[in-house]
């Protein structure tokens, strides 16, 4: 019996090879970054490939924002999106463009839920025993046999004509309605407006100038393939509560789950810039920092509270002391006049200071960033040379509060509160209201800044 050898041939293994790409993104100064990417890269990659080029400090809250200048609109690129894929979407004519900036509130929603459904505007499918926390009613948005109905006013402009029309809408797991008939639900009275499934939600920055809305809280539907105006289905809301309320539903019915695992793990990334090649050292939390004493032969930690402080304070004003002196000494650091010039311009090196900006622009530069309580920018005053104005988020609104120069015995001081509490200058101001809610209706917690890459 002879044996004979057979040959198998096993099939070729091709490797995948992800093709690259070059893209550019740009910052609110307008300054820009091309980045070589590959094309499974998702938006909250490129942040952090950005993150770490820049060594900023990751605090979850860097955003990549779509915006479409033709057509005035724009909108946040969900961490998980692949952004070769958005990128697709766009005409060859059309110069949109990547941002990088800051957005406090895009997942805000799941820390203080209360603030971005109002209770008016929220009603259930089936009857509940007793009221409904804001934490529940996130968890049936993101539960697939349940839901909550959003519902409201909105003015909505009618197709191919430049009119806009007031009327009742309601956003339910299928899609959105209008009603025919006031604010009847009623099926008969109920036509369809659009799904979400095919197409992506933006806001309109300037709709009252670019589309003539009634309000410059617009939002509006884009379908993914397609770009012209005569394809957008716009909306506009009353306030910028509304607003936030609708877009943030639409999102969350969406996208459901895949918010919540973005925002319990913001690593989680299909390209190489993932939890596994990303030092975590890289992003640094406030409970991850403690105080540190370094007087004596050996350091240590501070753990009382109080002391460390105390000690964060005294080094502030040493620090400013020396910084004033430094400043001064090409000319008389003894004169006071000069002591306080300096006290008064060293704010011009902090970057929530913004140089002689309108008080629109700094609406503009709050909502961009998130309105979250504590996002704020510290600005010249328009209308009186000589005094500041803070400029803050709370309760989904934007307050100014005017900061007053006030002298004393030669020296110049900063008071938000008729001279009562003062500050020798805007540091010491800002870091006071910082740990301090005093007149405020709540500490500064985010300022507002425009990076450069």
């Amino acid at each position: 019996m002879s044996l004979s050898a057979r040959r198998v041939t096993l099939p070729a293994i091709t490797p995948i090879i992800l093709q690259k790409r070059v893209i550019k993104v740009y910052s609110e100064d307008e300054t820009s970054r091309a980045l070589d990417v590959p094309s499974d890269i998702t938006a909250r990659d490129v942040c952090q490939l950005l993150i770490l080029k820049n060594h900023y400090i990751d605090d979850h809250s860097w955003t990549l924002f779509e915006h479409l200048p033709h057509i005035g609109v724009e909108r946040t690129i969900e961490d998980h999106e692949l952004v070769i894929e958005v990128l697709s979407n766009w005409g060859i004519e059309e110069e949109n463009k990547l941002y990088f900036r800051k957005n406090y509130a895009k997942y805000e929603f799941f820390k203080n839920p209360v603030y971005f459904f109002p209770e008016h505007m929220v009603s259930f499918a089936t009857e509940t025993n007793g009221e409904i926390s804001p934490t529940q009613i996130l968890q049936m948005f993101l539960s697939s046999s349940t839901y909550p109905e959003i519902h409201g006013f909105l003015h909505a402009k009618e197709q191919g004509k430049k009119s806009w029309k007031k009327v009742y809408f309601f956003l339910r797991r299928s899609g959105l309605y209008f009603s025919t008939k006031g604010t009847s639900k009623e099926p008969r009275h109920l036509q369809f407006f659009t799904e979400f499934g095919n197409s992506d939600i933006y806001v309109s920055p300037a709709g009252k100038k670019k589309h003539g809305a009634p309000t410059n809280y617009g939002f509006c539907f884009k379908p993914n393939k397609a770009g012209g105006p005569r394809d957008l289905k716009m909306l506009c809301a009353e306030e910028e509560q509304s607003r936030t309320c609708w877009v943030t539903a639409i999102r969350l019915l969406k996208y459901g789950t895949q918010l919540y695992q973005n925002y319990m793990h913001p690593y989680q990334g299909r390209s190489g810039c993932s939890s596994q090649s990303v030092s975590p050292m890289r992003s640094i939390s406030e409970n991850s920092l403690v105080a540190m004493d370094f007087s004596g032969q050996k350091s240590r930690v501070i753990e009382n509270p109080t002391e460390a402080l105390s000690v964060a304070v005294e080094e502030g004003l040493a620090w400013r002391k020396k910084g004033c002196l430094r400043l001064g000494s090409h000319g008389s650091p003894t004169a006071s006049s000069q002591s306080s010039a300096t006290n008064m311009a060293i704010h011009r090196s902090q970057p929530w200071f913004h140089h002689k900006i309108s008080r629109d622009e700094a609406q503009r530069l709050i909502i961009q960033q998130g309105l979250v309580d504590g996002v704020f920018l510290v600005r010249d005053s328009q209308s009186n040379p000589k005094t500041f104005v803070l400029s803050m988020s709370h309760g989904q609104k934007i307050k100014h509060f005017q900061i007053i120069p006030v002298e004393d015995d030669g020296e110049m001081f900063h008071t938000l509160d008729d001279g009562h509490t003062r500050f020798t200058d805007l540091i010491q101001l800002v870091e006071f209201y910082q740990l301090n809610k005093g007149v405020l209706p709540c500490k500064l917690k985010h300022y507002c800044s425009r990076i450069a890459l």
